[in-house]
């Protein structure tokens, strides 16, 4: 795996640690697509599930912020880059850009055996029992509701990004 200069520095939300969050969260989504924006919410989500009345988190709870969930968005992007290179998530293109996990998936996750994984399997398999039947409009209406205030900046900073030259 390809390991860049943050990742040395911690472990903690690395391309390689995102990667994995979001191979687990495809894989308990399977069959259903998600994008890029359903990545980056229910990569916070599966690690922050008692913000929607889940399971008991896995990490602290603490308000987001835009500038986290930018970071976040990143993150989950460069992993998804990182895990296409691998062969581990496929790219499909039916009603816009949206990622299934690849064959090889399902035995890298059987792998992840650790105490922390098979608690994060639980939740990446609690956010596919509350989201695998809505659309990511519903998604993102979901979220906006439950979770307030940072979606809603999250993709109003995205939209003024990628309206700049």
């Amino acid at each position: 795996m390809e390991v860049t200069k943050s990742d040395r520095h911690s472990p903690f939300n690395s391309t390689v640690e995102t990667g994995l969050r979001a191979l687990i969260v495809l894989e308990a989504m399977h069959p259903r697509r998600c994008s890029l924006d359903e990545l980056t919410w229910f990569d916070y989500l599966v690690v922050h599930t008692s913000d929607m009345e889940g399971p008991e988190s896995l990490h602290p709870d603490f308000e987001a912020s835009v500038g986290e969930m930018l970071i976040r968005r990143r993150l989950v992007e460069e992993s998804i880059a990182l895990l296409r290179k691998l062969h581990l998530v496929v790219a499909d293109y039916h009603d816009g850009l949206n990622y299934l996990p690849g064959d090889e998936a399902p035995a890298i996750i059987d792998l992840l055996t650790s105490t922390y994984n098979q608690k994060l399997k639980a939740r990446a398999n609690w956010v596919a029992q509350t989201f695998q039947n809505f659309d990511s409009a519903e998604v993102e209406e979901i979220f906006a509701d439950r979770i307030g205030r940072w979606t809603a900046e999250f993709h109003a900073d995205e939209q003024a990004t990628s309206a700049q030259p």
